[in-house]
């Protein structure tokens, strides 16, 4: 029987994320639709196992794919009180790993882990195609990166016959590979997915290292399982070895990694490879409206794995609009944006999503255009800029120096020095770093009263180390891929043509459905309004409606023209 403090974890999840909470032992397999509070569940699930006494929180792995989605994981599982338990992704807990046996079992340190791949194509280009070009040396990057993911030798890879990228003749690209792992061999060196590949084998060779990793994890739990790829389910197997405690979380409509070696099949097969494991679903949308769910629901409707979504949230209808082109669109989402700005909406809570990063450019021209801040995702980390290096630092500095003022006003005035005012420069060159201020200025001024200068520095390296960071005041720009995990007020979804998404690249069925799967992905990034738009040309080329629209049109729940004039709706509308 559980305890009262185990019981009150369980207080506010709805009655299937309690129950996966509750399913603590053997393999647990959840289906997880998009927005249904998969994170809350599983890190509420860990709390619920130690807090009852199943677990240990010294013997729990928790996996995820990015270290961003590692540190929020952490962090959610400190606020339940439970601060023991490893929230890594596979790289960082097979690195982890492999440098702590290599010495002992190897007699030397590991290799040294590579940045890049270029560096050491290059030279291996230099010995056997001669020089290549740089974009060239990229999609041999890729290959070798889906060769390993993949856990196939050379030769496999080989028998499959795979085409030669832009600038290879028949044959070079085997030839290629092969010396770049030997130049590689040669220098000590390893590249990412040599890690996996190390820590697998160390495990599967080495009895004494994998009794000795299978005695520290005995409770496995993996987020995001739709992207794992064949190494890591392999590395994933081998840390259980005969145990059974596993819990995977994921969703298939989800999968759009296919490219970087993810494979749903791992997800949707999970109980062949368990048959002993409890299926659960979570299927309540606690993030998007009901129209918002409707328009997700009947995108991937009769897709296999697809959950159906439920939402009991109303909301305004879902737009579809078309332009003429391209730059029209872009100019009529930077007016809409500006017109919600103007009527009360953050800028942070709105972004627009394309599919490539090459689309980005015209709606960075459009928003400058109409005086609206914007910000690219996956430009420099929010700690890396310098504004924000400078003021961490000199925040730190306040911190250690005794003083009697307020806690904001300490921070006001390291800020200031920083170059911060109270009012944003509209307009000016320097707005950029201003936002980056003033995005720990908001984040002083949310912290619990009776925090000091010292606390906030602590928690500012602790979101740095984390990857978490606070967003700024400005409308996000993204790609679809990026935006996974992520979520807005208002999302534009834009550039819905054939060529564009589904991208002209996707010929197979396989690579339809994944671009179904990102259109989906990027719907349900919408809390509140969602705004789907189309260019009727894109530079000289004319363009017709993305087919997946064909799903939408004609439903209850949408307005929407063929054209459109520029005209903004306003923030009440």
């Amino acid at each position: 029987m559980s305890s009262p403090r185990a019981e009150s974890i369980l207080a506010h999840l709805d009655p299937q994320q309690q129950e996966v909470c509750r399913q603590l032992s053997g393999p647990v397999c959840v289906l997880a639709g998009a927005g249904t509070g998969k994170t809350r569940a599983i890190t509420h699930r860990i709390a619920y196992g130690v807090a009852s006494g199943a677990y240990r929180p010294s013997q729990v792995l928790a996996l995820t794919y990015t270290a961003k989605a590692a540190g929020e994981m952490r962090i959610r599982l400190g606020r339940l009180g439970v601060r023991e338990v490893q929230a890594r992704t596979f790289h960082s807990a097979a690195l982890a790993q492999l440098r702590h046996f290599w010495p002992r079992e190897v007699g030397d340190r590991p290799p040294h882990l590579i940045p890049g791949k270029l560096r050491l194509l290059g030279t291996a280009a230099e010995r056997t195609t001669g020089a290549l070009r740089p974009e060239t040396l990229r999609d041999v990057a890729a290959e070798i990166e889906w060769r390993k993911v993949r856990d196939l030798t050379l030769d496999q890879f080989a028998q499959l016959g795979r085409p030669e990228p832009a600038g290879l003749e028949p044959g070079q690209l085997v030839r290629l590979m092969r010396e770049y792992e030997r130049v590689k061999d040669a220098r000590g060196e390893m590249d990412f997915e040599d890690v996996l590949l190390a820590t697998l084998g160390m495990l599967t060779q080495v009895p004494a290292v994998a009794a000795e990793v299978r005695e520290r994890y005995r409770v496995f739990v993996v987020d995001e399982f739709q992207d794992i790829s064949p190494v890591q389910f392999l590395l994933l197997r081998a840390w259980l070895g005969a145990r059974r405690d596993v819990c995977v979380v994921g969703d298939p409509s989800q999968t759009i990694y296919s490219f970087a070696g993810a494979d749903a099949r791992l997800l949707t097969g999970f109980p062949e490879q368990f048959p002993d494991a409890t299926v659960l679903r979570l299927t309540h949308n606690y993030r998007s409206t009901s129209q918002i769910v409707g328009v997700a629901n009947r995108l991937i409707g009769g897709e296999p794995g697809a959950l159906r979504l439920e939402s009991d949230r109303p909301g305004p209808a879902v737009e579809i609009q078309a332009f003429p082109d391209q730059v029209q669109e872009a100019d009529a989402v930077a007016a809409w944006a500006a017109s919600l700005i103007a009527g009360g909406a953050d800028p942070s809570a709105l972004a627009v999503l394309v599919r490539v990063n090459a689309q980005t450019a015209e709606f960075e021209r459009a928003f400058a255009a109409a005086g609206v801040p914007c910000a690219l995702r996956q430009a420099q980390p929010f700690f890396a800029r310098p504004s924000v290096a400078r003021a961490v630092v000199m925040l730190r500095a306040e911190a250690a120096s005794p003083a009697s003022a307020p806690f904001l006003d300490r921070v006001d005035a390291v800020l200031r020095e920083c170059g911060w005012g109270a009012e944003p420069p509209v307009g000016s060159e320097s707005w950029a770093s201003w936002a980056d201020l003033q995005a720990l200025r908001d984040l002083a001024a949310g912290l619990p009263a009776g925090t000091d200068l010292a606390g906030f520095s602590a928690d500012l390296l602790e979101r740095k180390a984390a990857a978490v960071e606070p967003a700024t005041k400005a409308v996000t720009i993204s790609t679809i891929h990026a935006a996974k995990g992520l979520e807005w007020s208002v999302v534009f979804v834009t550039g819905l043509c054939d060529g564009s998404l589904p991208i002209s690249a996707a010929r197979t069925p396989e690579l339809q459905e994944e671009e179904l799967r990102l259109l989906y992905v990027a719907v349900t990034r919408a809390r509140e309004r969602l705004f789907l738009s189309w260019p009727g040309r894109v530079g000289s080329s004319r363009r017709s409606p993305s087919p997946f629209l064909a799903r939408l049109r004609s439903r209850p729940g949408f307005r929407g023209t063929s054209t459109l004039d520029g005209t903004a709706p306003t923030a009440a509308e």
